[in-house]
């Protein structure tokens, strides 16, 4: 007779980390589990503008510096 051990993992997260996980923490909250986000979440801001075009100039100028 087989002597099996007692399974404390779960068998439908499909990885064998996330398996061993206990079960709150793989819980998915209602909102998520339905794909609503809030609308805010996207939003492009002048700080995100800002902040993209600083990287971009710095990339720039460090580049050019790098060649000249």
């Amino acid at each position: 007779m087989m002597r099996r051990s007692l399974v404390l993992t779960d068998e439908t997260a499909r990885h064998p980390f996330r398996a061993s996980l206990p079960p709150h923490v793989c819980r998915v909250e209602q909102s998520e589990s339905q794909g609503e986000s809030s609308p805010r979440s996207w939003r492009l801001t002048a700080s995100d503008v800002r902040g993209a075009a600083t990287t971009y100039f710095a990339t720039f100028a460090a580049t050019l510096a790098f060649l000249v």
